[in-house]
């Protein structure tokens, strides 16, 4: 998996993984994790939807992998009970038996995988008969209004950098992820959309999470000269606040959600 966007897990969780906390439980109840149940959580990052998982199904034995060492010492580091373990590895490889899993999940991050059927694949294989595998990716293009106002005012101040725009990535808009389901066997292939609305206390709590480098965002505020990061945040700061003083900041968010059976 592509680490070099997300490496530091304090920005991260200032960045996304607020984020990832409000749609997470959202994934947990759209996948039906039981009691009980096998759960793998690829990609499982700073925690956020193993933890849930955890949450919600008290009896459920919770495994989540992740490239990051940084991000799986931080999820370990907050799991409640020893029913819940992080550790380093790739969606790519599993390093897992065959059909050892009632339920794999994965949130925000088939789209940053470099070989996503090859992921895939290995999701099914570490997934038990008439198991079930469910994901989601934010909606770059028109739904997570947070990336949308920093992308067209990137863009806008720059229009070489529109390759940069995440409405670009992969499986970001309906429909994609379940063609993918679809194309890899997996049954009764549902998909929906899971909203959250992100309330900043303020123009800075949108902003500085930019200056911490993680994702694709963060990665083109770290590529600015001083300049030109001042342009872009005078940009955002007049299309979000207007010439006035500063003040809480109500934003949308949509991701697409997937799930699918394995027959």
């Amino acid at each position: 998996m592509q680490q070099s966007f997300f490496a530091e897990s304090a920005a991260y969780e200032r960045f996304m993984g607020r984020w990832s906390r409000q749609v997470a439980p959202l994934l947990v109840q759209f996948a039906d994790i039981r009691d009980g149940q096998a759960v793998l959580d690829v990609g499982s990052g700073t925690g956020a939807l193993a933890l849930a998982a955890a949450q919600m199904a008290p009896s459920a034995q919770i495994t989540g992998v992740d490239p990051s060492a940084s991000y799986v010492a931080y999820a370990q580091g907050r799991a409640p009970t020893e029913r819940v373990r992080f550790a380093v590895g790739d969606a790519q490889a599993l390093q897992m038996p065959d059909a050892t899993f009632d339920r794999v999940v994965t949130l925000f991050v088939m789209n940053f995988i470099p070989d996503r059927p090859k992921a895939l694949r290995e999701m099914i294989r570490v997934t038990r008969p008439d198991g079930l595998i469910a994901a989601a990716v934010w909606d770059y293009g028109d739904g997570m209004q947070m990336l949308r106002v920093f992308w067209d005012e990137a863009v806008a101040l720059d229009p070489a950098v529109a390759a940069r725009d995440e409405r670009n990535m992969p499986l970001c808009r309906r429909g994609e992820l379940a063609a993918l389901w679809r194309e890899h066997g997996l049954a009764q292939v549902e998909e929906q959309p899971l909203t959250i609305r992100m309330s900043f206390s303020s123009f800075e709590d949108y902003w500085e999470p930019f200056l911490g480098g993680q994702g694709p965002a963060g990665a083109h505020v770290a590529s600015l000269t001083a300049a030109r990061r001042d342009a872009l945040r005078n940009r955002i700061r007049q299309r979000l606040v207007g010439n006035g003083p500063d003040r809480p900041i109500q934003l949308e968010a949509r991701a697409w959600a997937v799930k699918g059976v394995i027959r």
